[in-house]
């Protein structure tokens, strides 16, 4: 029997807000769930699934399903309950794109771009005070953290304070945030007049947070290379991810 993911406690927690998604309480419900988080573990084809976990194609094709109706990002919506936002640390990071997961052949977006490391994704993610995901947005690797961080600054709940490195630093950005109420602790470029007097530098060296949140996200090997060729079935392997963060709170 392959190594599960899910305790009896954990599950617990998991299958009450499946079924509030509308996902039947099927005898092999369990079996699913643990087949699909072996994939984003290993990073293994579909096809090589092991048998335990039933019929491969039975396993994918409740994926696939569930990822076009959005449940599993609204799974990942719900477990994130009560989040801490005083502080918010806002950050993206690079995914390497497998030579398979290119070339669709629907017309589906596949937020799959051309960067310095060839093809990649990336991942635009805020965590709160303690470090766990509370929103994320997947875009292609050329898409800069600043050009992205407008419309996840928009999704975000009011706090106290955002947090971010200089790649966030525009007054657009900063005027986004002072907007909703919170201060921008982002400090200035070297070339930047003002300078960072001003800057809560006590406050930026918690914003190691957010590299915490993807260094416990990439050990799945599914997340740290991206092997989905549909731009929703990677976002939902990342919501996957993130649950099992919320799922001990």
């Amino acid at each position: 029997m392959p190594r599960q993911m899910l305790t009896d406690e954990h599950w617990s927690k998991l299958k009450p807000i499946l079924l509030q998604q509308g996902i039947y309480d099927k005898a092999d419900l369990r079996t699913t769930v643990e087949g699909i988080l072996y994939r984003m573990r290993t990073g293994c084809p579909w096809r090589d699934l092991p048998e335990t976990f039933g019929p491969w194609n039975t396993v994918y094709k409740r994926f696939n399903a569930w990822s076009a109706s959005g449940k599993l990002m609204r799974i990942f919506n719900t477990l994130v309950e009560d989040p801490d936002v005083e502080w918010l640390f806002i950050d993206g990071s690079y995914v390497k794109a497998h030579q398979d997961s290119t070339g669709a052949a629907t017309e589906d977006a596949e937020a799959i771009g051309k960067s310095r490391a060839g093809n990649t994704s990336k991942i635009h993610l805020t965590v709160d005070a303690y470090g766990l995901p509370i929103a994320f947005r997947i875009t292609g690797g050329e898409v800069h953290d600043s050009t992205e961080a407008q419309a996840l600054i928009d999704d975000l709940p009011a706090g106290d304070a955002l947090v971010a490195d200089k790649g966030y630093d525009s007054e657009r950005i900063r005027e986004q945030i002072e907007a909703k109420g919170m201060a921008a602790v982002i400090p200035r470029r070297r070339n930047s007049k003002k300078g960072n007097a001003n800057l809560d530098r006590g406050l930026y060296r918690y914003r190691h947070l957010v590299e915490n949140a993807f260094a416990r996200l990439k050990p799945y090997r599914a997340i740290a290379t991206r092997y989905d060729k549909l731009k929703r079935n990677y976002e939902s392997m990342v919501a996957l991810a993130c649950c099992l963060l919320w799922l001990p709170m």
